[in-house]
């Protein structure tokens, strides 16, 4: 037994590029899906300067603060591309405060898919190209090339596993979802199964839903939620090696607001982790260096980190869900061979999942979670508002003079 034990803390950033309300005689006639000065709720510059403002630009001014004040406080995180491009143009300052983070040399950037999008399980060419996307987007900002690997949604299953294996990644990341684990505790380093090189890290998401979902829950038996009350359950665990605290980074001000008392537990943490010698903070990257795996997972079905069924019933569980994403895709070669950027990046917008999961259907404790990341009023208008957009790609399409 060994007391050295590490906090992996991992923070997602992500924004879609939302469709505004476009409707049937939008159709042919202009070609704005995403338009970010049309004037309503929806508006793409209006959430991400929101979000700039209440999660972005504090919490990396924490985090900031926290890495100058403790040299052993690390983190990774992962930034689509689409939330990169919308910093770029309406929040450069809240982009730069990333760049400041990365700069401390203790911060880990995590690859992904461009576009946010499940294009692992419709086309693994346009998965690949959307992973070379991302990189160099990333590369061009940090100056990082990722060695760790998180699918869309952390959807994962063994051949990703295998894919990340062959592509050269040290690491995967997934979720620690009990049917999958069994008596099996998500506080290790594993070796995924088909996989010879590359290590999975599963999220320990009972830990990180404390803090990402039921922190700010007066009617939680264990609020108030302390930084020395976490560390304290984290170091009640004498066999863990490292704990996967894994959420978007918007729990940060956002999902839970600033006067829930979020930054001060954040600013806590490390103070009161730090206390023990044998604690630490690691990278992902880190992480996997450091522990040796402890057994193998075998995840032949797919594993997301949404919802309570845990797959992807949230963005392909109705027929709406199922039968626009199949058609997105089945455009793929014609999309392409038009050799139209502007069109081709379109598409590409419209593959990001989080269309699809504004079209989910669940209700009772998933619905409400659908609905408060929704800016639509029901998941049909996401539905309409998705294809008449597709209808105007084929229109283009057939302008082109590709036989569709």
């Amino acid at each position: 037994m060994s007391n050295k034990k590490a906090i992996v803390l991992y923070l997602h950033v992500h924004q879609p590029f939302r469709i505004r309300h476009y409707t049937v005689f939008d159709t042919g006639t202009t070609h704005d899906y995403f338009d970010a000065n049309y004037d309503h709720d929806a508006s793409n510059e209006r959430i991400l300067r929101k979000v700039a403002e209440k999660s972005y630009i504090p919490t990396n001014a924490k985090l900031l603060e926290l890495l100058q004040a403790y040299p052993n406080f690390k983190l990774s995180m992962s930034i689509t591309g689409t939330v990169i491009e919308q910093l770029e143009k309406w929040a450069p300052e809240a982009l730069a405060s990333f760049k400041a983070l990365t700069d401390t040399g203790r911060v880990e950037l995590v690859g992904e898919t461009y576009h946010h999008s499940l294009a692992f399980f419709y086309s693994r060419a346009e998965f690949e190209m959307q992973v070379n996307m991302h990189k160099h987007k990333i590369f061009e900002h940090f100056g990082q090339t990722p060695n760790v690997f998180r699918n869309t949604e952390l959807a994962y299953n063994n051949d990703l596993a295998i894919w990340a294996d062959q592509a050269g990644y040290k690491g995967v990341l997934a979720e620690g979802w009990d049917p999958v684990l069994g008596w099996r505790s998500p506080n290790y380093v594993y070796k995924p199964v088909g996989a010879d090189n590359t290590r999975l890290l599963m999220k320990n998401y009972k830990l990180s839903d404390d803090i990402a979902f039921r922190f700010g829950d007066s009617n939680w038996s264990e609020y108030p939620l302390t930084a020395d009350k976490f560390a304290h359950w984290l170091s009640e665990d004498q066999d863990a090696t490292n704990f996967n605290l894994f959420m978007d980074y918007e729990t940060f001000g956002e999902h839970q607001w600033h006067e829930s008392g979020i930054f001060n537990f954040l600013h806590h943490l490390p103070e009161q982790w730090l206390k023990n010698d044998g604690h630490s903070f690691m990278t992902v990257s880190e992480v996997i260096d450091n522990f040796e795996t402890v057994g193998e997972i075998d995840m032949p079905d797919t594993v997301t980190w949404a919802d309570t069924e845990r797959d992807l019933s949230a963005w392909l569980g109705n027929p709406m869900q199922s039968s626009s994403i199949y058609d997105l895709y089945n455009l793929e070669n014609d999309i392409l061979a038009t050799n139209d950027l502007v069109l081709i990046e379109d598409w590409r917008k419209l593959q990001t999942s989080d269309h699809f999961y504004y079209m989910c259907t669940k209700y009772f404790n998933d619905g409400d979670i659908h609905a408060y990341f929704s800016p639509y009023k029901t998941p049909y208008e996401a539905y309409i508002n998705f294809m008449n957009a597709f209808r105007d790609i084929k229109y283009r399409l057939a302008k082109s003079n590709i036989n569709i």
